[in-house]
């Protein structure tokens, strides 16, 4: 959020606090409601309190039609929601998530013991990458053995290709399927 926007919206929101706080008060009957409409009167009629109020009401007119119709969010900062907006003096490159699930699966049909892959990346607010791997084991697999080298591995591929850390790689052992053994006619 752009500074004119913090400003603009601590600044509606000091003033219907102090519209609502006047309602307030004339629904008590604290402050008579004459008492208010001589003191707009005379905001009316004075010359320079009159063209204070009216600079005032244009700028706040003004505040108000940027907040509402000009989106002060960069275009970067939206798309960069879809996966991971890298900048340097060359320019932008968004790395998407489907570009670090294909990755990781890569990774992971590169080993014999594991089979039938799905991958989740989660991206939070500071580019931190978080990839999920569910998979399916042969039983000849030694499961911890694995499952640390495919950690390593993951880690190492994406940090090379893509230049990202990846803060976790979190890896669900789904089932251990059988190897289908090729039918030998004779």
């Amino acid at each position: 959020m752009k500074i004119i926007d913090k400003f603009n919206l601590v600044l509606f929101s000091i003033i219907i606090l102090i519209i609502s706080l006047l309602i307030c008060i004339l629904a008590f009957g604290w402050i008579d409601l004459n008492l208010l409409i001589s003191g707009i009167s005379f905001l009316a009629t004075n010359t320079i309190a009159g063209k204070i109020v009216l600079g005032v009401a244009i700028v706040l007119i003004l505040l108000s039609i940027k907040s509402i119709f000009f989106n002060s969010f960069s275009k970067d900062k939206i798309e960069s929601k879809d996966g991971i907006l890298l900048e340097n003096d060359n320019g932008k490159l968004l790395v998407s998530r489907d570009t670090i699930e294909s990755l990781t699966n890569a990774v992971v049909k590169s080993f014999e013991s594991a089979e039938n892959v799905m991958t989740k990346v989660e991206v939070d607010s500071e580019s931190h990458v978080k990839i999920y791997i569910t998979l399916f084991v042969y039983p000849d697999a030694v499961i911890k053995e694995l499952s640390n080298k495919l950690q390593n591995d993951v880690k190492d591929t994406i940090k090379k290709s893509l230049d990202l850390d990846v803060t976790e790689v979190n890896i669900r052992i789904k089932n251990v399927s059988i190897k289908k053994e090729p039918n030998i006619k004779e």
